[in-house]
């Protein structure tokens, strides 16, 4: 049986059509710098870079990551990707902001997306990636001091800058809630919301560092510790696992930490999650599509961009009428009904 020359040209056109989209994608290539946390850091670099792994299971995409060892990296780090080889240059983290702003002026035809930082006025060619932390800070504050047994939670930074310190002020005013709701004192020590006052241990990598906060906040009184520390949250995991859950619990933030520290994934109550992959992902599709724009993508609970993480092994712990308290929170603070600023 003959095949019409029509049929043909149709098939023939369709192939042509999926070799030029095919080598579309496997053209388009996004390329990560990283804080000094490093690639596999259970945290934000992880998470990002996850985006940029389900952009290449997605749409068949090249990716690359460097890694900072220090914060005099980050600029040789990015000028080393510039050039033509990335379609897209993400940064992660606070203190890349500097270096990325410089980058991104200098050259104005490169695309550039950060993440946990946003530029005012904005730059045409920086898509800055933003958290409304606080809102799922909120949540966890409630939630441990629903849980605590002795009524006193710990909370500590790692460097004071706004991306750390939010999580702090949702904690601390998420604790304060409950206890205007309840009538209770459930103290937070480390940190100070209103005086911008607290513990932080001023790195990104010591979990030695992580492991004696914990403990010094343990030794006061404290049952729930929540690290805002990347890498430094795991010596405060590894101090819980040994005192045991009954004794200390850890809150995680950036990833579900009870995904990504198994090890330790039992002494985790929550985390504060930040969707930085889906994030990612999407600023990579705008790239890819023509879309993409200087400004801000704001992740926030109404679009799913930060969450609470499920309990997991603690489930038990929290009673359903503390999860039933938690929903309603959460649906107050999409409907604006419940502030979480000032």
């Amino acid at each position: 049986m003959s095949v019409s020359t029509t049929a043909m040209k149709r098939f023939g056109a369709g192939i042509c059509a999926w070799f030029s989209a095919a080598s579309i994608a496997m053209a388009f290539s996004a390329c990560e710098v990283t804080d000094t946390g490093g690639i596999d850091d259970n945290s934000f670099n992880q998470t990002a870079w996850k985006g940029v792994l389900d952009a290449q299971e997605k749409h068949n995409i090249s990716g690359r990551f460097l890694e900072s060892q220090a914060e005099t990296d980050y600029e040789a780090n990015i000028n080393s990707l510039l050039g033509g080889e990335c379609d897209l240059i993400i940064t992660v983290g606070f203190l890349l902001g500097d270096a990325t702003k410089s980058a991104a002026e200098t050259n104005p035809e490169q695309k550039f997306s950060i993440v946990d930082y946003s530029y005012d006025p904005a730059i045409a060619n920086v898509l800055g990636q933003i958290y409304a932390t606080d809102e799922a800070a909120f949540l966890a504050g409630y939630l441990a001091a629903g849980v605590s047994k002795t009524g006193v939670l710990g909370v500590f930074g790692g460097i004071n800058i706004p991306t750390v310190t939010v999580f702090m002020d949702g904690f601390s005013r998420g604790a304060a809630y409950y206890n205007a709701q309840k009538g209770t004192n459930v103290m937070v020590l480390g940190w100070d919301p209103e005086t911008k006052e607290g513990l932080f241990t001023n790195n990104f990598d010591s979990l030695d560092d992580g492991r004696a906060f914990a403990q010094n906040l343990y030794d006061e009184g404290a049952d729930i510790v929540l690290p805002v520390a990347g890498p430094v949250g795991l010596g405060s995991a590894a101090l819980a696992d040994e005192l045991g859950t009954d004794k200390l619990k850890i809150i995680g933030v950036d990833a579900d930490l009870y995904f990504t520290d198994t090890e330790k994934q039992h002494v985790y109550l929550t985390s504060i999650t930040k969707q930085m992959d889906a994030t990612v992902l999407q600023v990579i599709e705008s790239a890819m599509d023509g879309t993409f724009k200087g400004g801000n993508l704001l992740g926030s609970l109404a679009n799913g961009g930060v969450d609470l993480a499920p309990f997991h092994d603690m489930d038990a712990l929290v009673s359903d009428s503390l999860k039933q308290e938690l929903a309603d929170i959460r649906q107050g603070i999409i409907d604006g009904a419940i502030p979480v600023r000032p």
